[in-house]
Protein backbone atom coordinates (compact mmCIF):
# COMPACT_ATOMS: atom_id res chain seq x y z
CA UNK A 1 0.00 0.00 0.00
CA UNK A 2 1.59 3.33 -0.63
CA UNK A 3 1.98 6.05 1.56
CA UNK A 4 1.09 9.52 1.87
CA UNK A 5 2.76 12.50 3.93
CA UNK A 6 0.01 15.50 5.03
CA UNK A 7 1.21 18.82 5.45
CA UNK A 8 -0.22 20.88 7.62
CA UNK A 9 -0.70 24.88 6.94
CA UNK A 10 1.51 25.13 10.19
CA UNK A 11 4.77 23.23 8.97
CA UNK A 12 5.70 24.27 5.65
CA UNK A 13 8.85 22.22 4.96
CA UNK A 14 9.35 21.65 0.97
CA UNK A 15 10.37 18.21 0.01
CA UNK A 16 13.45 18.78 -2.62
CA UNK A 17 11.77 16.02 -4.60
CA UNK A 18 8.66 17.39 -5.40
CA UNK A 19 10.37 20.90 -6.90
CA UNK A 20 9.50 21.50 -10.19
CA UNK A 21 6.36 19.17 -9.86
CA UNK A 22 3.08 19.42 -10.44
CA UNK A 23 0.34 21.31 -8.39
CA UNK A 24 -3.81 19.70 -8.03
CA UNK A 25 -6.32 20.89 -6.24
CA UNK A 26 -8.21 18.39 -4.83
CA UNK A 27 -11.53 18.05 -2.68
CA UNK A 28 -13.44 15.05 -3.67
CA UNK A 29 -15.57 16.03 -6.61
CA UNK A 30 -16.08 14.67 -9.65
CA UNK A 31 -14.22 17.43 -11.68
CA UNK A 32 -11.01 17.66 -9.00
CA UNK A 33 -11.44 13.75 -9.43
CA UNK A 34 -10.58 14.36 -13.25
CA UNK A 35 -8.45 17.12 -12.62
CA UNK A 36 -6.05 14.57 -10.52
CA UNK A 37 -6.05 12.08 -13.05
CA UNK A 38 -4.87 14.84 -15.68
CA UNK A 39 -1.79 15.89 -13.03
CA UNK A 40 -0.82 12.43 -12.43
CA UNK A 41 -0.47 11.33 -15.77
CA UNK A 42 1.66 14.82 -16.96
CA UNK A 43 3.94 14.12 -13.52
CA UNK A 44 4.18 10.68 -14.81
CA UNK A 45 5.20 12.02 -18.70
CA UNK A 46 7.45 14.58 -17.03
CA UNK A 47 8.84 12.26 -14.11
CA UNK A 48 8.09 15.07 -11.50
CA UNK A 49 6.39 14.75 -8.35
CA UNK A 50 2.46 15.08 -7.89
CA UNK A 51 1.61 18.16 -5.11
CA UNK A 52 -2.08 17.26 -4.13
CA UNK A 53 -3.29 20.48 -2.30
CA UNK A 54 -6.91 20.52 -0.54
CA UNK A 55 -7.82 23.78 0.80
CA UNK A 56 -9.96 23.59 3.97
CA UNK A 57 -13.25 25.45 4.58
CA UNK A 58 -13.18 28.17 5.83
CA UNK A 59 -16.37 30.13 6.28
CA UNK A 60 -16.80 34.02 5.06
CA UNK A 61 -18.49 35.23 9.22
CA UNK A 62 -19.64 38.52 8.74
CA UNK A 63 -20.74 38.25 4.72
CA UNK A 64 -23.96 36.41 6.30
CA UNK A 65 -24.09 39.18 9.03
CA UNK A 66 -23.92 41.93 6.52
CA UNK A 67 -20.66 43.47 6.94
CA UNK A 68 -17.94 44.34 5.50
CA UNK A 69 -15.38 43.31 5.04
CA UNK A 70 -16.00 39.77 5.29
CA UNK A 71 -13.75 38.18 7.95
CA UNK A 72 -12.92 34.37 7.60
CA UNK A 73 -12.99 32.03 10.79
CA UNK A 74 -11.90 28.46 10.50
CA UNK A 75 -14.19 25.27 10.59
CA UNK A 76 -12.63 21.94 11.39
CA UNK A 77 -12.12 19.91 8.41
CA UNK A 78 -11.15 16.49 8.66
CA UNK A 79 -12.46 15.94 5.32
CA UNK A 80 -8.18 16.18 4.07
CA UNK A 81 -7.26 13.14 5.94
CA UNK A 82 -10.25 11.18 4.68
CA UNK A 83 -8.93 11.93 1.68
CA UNK A 84 -5.41 11.51 2.14
CA UNK A 85 -6.68 7.60 3.39
CA UNK A 86 -8.98 7.24 0.21
CA UNK A 87 -5.77 8.66 -1.94
CA UNK A 88 -3.06 6.20 -0.24
CA UNK A 89 -5.52 3.03 -1.28
CA UNK A 90 -6.11 4.08 -4.82
CA UNK A 91 -3.98 2.44 -7.49
CA UNK A 92 -3.44 5.01 -9.88
CA UNK A 93 -1.17 7.26 -7.74
CA UNK A 94 1.27 4.11 -7.25
CA UNK A 95 3.88 4.91 -9.34
CA UNK A 96 3.78 8.82 -9.23
CA UNK A 97 5.54 10.23 -5.87
CA UNK A 98 2.64 12.41 -4.73
CA UNK A 99 2.59 14.75 -1.23
CA UNK A 100 -1.14 15.96 -0.17
CA UNK A 101 -0.75 19.30 1.43
CA UNK A 102 -3.65 20.79 3.78
CA UNK A 103 -4.09 24.69 3.70
CA UNK A 104 -7.06 27.07 4.89
CA UNK A 105 -7.97 29.96 3.43
CA UNK A 106 -8.66 31.22 -0.44
CA UNK A 107 -8.47 28.16 -2.83
CA UNK A 108 -6.87 30.33 -5.61
CA UNK A 109 -4.57 32.00 -3.20
CA UNK A 110 -3.48 29.01 -1.53
CA UNK A 111 -2.69 26.97 -4.65
CA UNK A 112 -1.10 29.69 -5.82
CA UNK A 113 1.24 29.84 -2.72
CA UNK A 114 2.17 26.07 -2.44
CA UNK A 115 2.89 26.46 -6.71
CA UNK A 116 5.68 29.23 -5.26
CA UNK A 117 6.73 27.23 -2.52
CA UNK A 118 7.10 24.00 -5.17
CA UNK A 119 8.61 26.37 -7.95
CA UNK A 120 5.94 23.90 -9.41
CA UNK A 121 5.58 24.10 -13.12
CA UNK A 122 2.00 24.04 -13.74
CA UNK A 123 -1.28 24.08 -11.41
CA UNK A 124 -4.23 21.91 -12.42
CA UNK A 125 -7.44 22.15 -11.60
CA UNK A 126 -11.26 21.22 -12.39
CA UNK A 127 -13.63 23.46 -14.27
CA UNK A 128 -16.61 25.08 -11.60
CA UNK A 129 -20.43 24.46 -12.95
CA UNK A 130 -23.10 25.76 -10.85
CA UNK A 131 -24.79 28.41 -9.18
CA UNK A 132 -21.82 29.18 -6.75
CA UNK A 133 -19.53 28.84 -9.47
CA UNK A 134 -21.36 32.10 -11.10
CA UNK A 135 -22.01 34.29 -8.26
CA UNK A 136 -18.79 33.95 -6.67
CA UNK A 137 -16.46 33.32 -9.79
CA UNK A 138 -14.84 30.29 -11.14
CA UNK A 139 -11.80 28.77 -8.96
CA UNK A 140 -10.02 28.00 -12.02
CA UNK A 141 -10.90 31.18 -13.82
CA UNK A 142 -9.70 33.86 -10.95
CA UNK A 143 -6.48 31.28 -10.71
CA UNK A 144 -5.84 31.38 -14.17
CA UNK A 145 -6.01 35.06 -14.46
CA UNK A 146 -3.47 35.50 -11.78
CA UNK A 147 -1.07 32.47 -11.93
CA UNK A 148 2.34 33.31 -12.33
CA UNK A 149 2.24 29.83 -14.02
CA UNK A 150 0.48 27.92 -16.25
CA UNK A 151 -3.07 26.87 -15.45
CA UNK A 152 -4.58 23.79 -16.61
CA UNK A 153 -8.39 23.86 -16.13
CA UNK A 154 -10.01 20.05 -16.53
CA UNK A 155 -13.51 20.21 -17.63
Amino acid sequence: MPSFELQSQSVRPCDPAFLHGVVVGFDGSVSSERALAYAVGMARRSRVGLVIVHVANRLPATVWAGCEPPVFVDVPDHRTEVLGLELACSDFLGDVPWVLVERGGDICHELEEVAREYAADAIVVGGTHGFLGRLFGSVAGRLARRANRPVVVIP
